[in-house]
């Protein structure tokens, strides 16, 4: 458990969120997550045989978007 100092509890929610949060919130209300995926997992490579499994669907999606 994790005991919060006295700057975390005070100030803490008069913090001003970075530009990153404010993007990555911004991008989680407009894109449909559920939807893009529902239509690239059909066609997603599934881990076969030896060596590293691909990763998932959503994380590789949002990586592409964010590069974007």
């Amino acid at each position: 458990m994790h005991q919060q100092t006295f700057a975390e509890v005070t100030f803490e929610r008069y913090r001003k969120p970075t530009r990153r949060e404010r993007f990555l919130d911004e991008m989680n209300r407009v894109v449909p997550w559920g939807e893009l995926v529902a239509l690239i997992e059909p066609v997603y490579p599934k881990a076969e045989g030896p060596g590293r499994p691909p990763g998932g669907v959503e994380r590789m999606l949002r990586l592409h978007c964010l590069q974007q």
